[in-house]
């Protein structure tokens, strides 16, 4: 079965979820490392899709 792509909205909605439960303290220690890893590889993607948004706009715009 192929892996759904997660959307840049829900990438983000994840990564506020887990920084909400982190700011509320509700991440046991034994969770903290799977959490931040996870939040790290959202950030990421995100950071990826926006880059590639990016050259894709500025391709648009120099197109005559």
């Amino acid at each position: 079965m192929a892996k759904k792509t997660m959307t840049y909205a829900e990438a983000m909605a994840q990564i506020e979820s887990i920084l909400d439960r982190l700011q509320r303290e509700e991440i046991t220690v034994d969770n903290l490392a799977a959490e931040v890893k996870r939040a790290t590889e959202l950030i990421a993607e995100c950071k990826a899709r926006l880059h590639k948004a990016e050259e894709e706009v500025g391709k648009i715009l120099q197109e005559p």
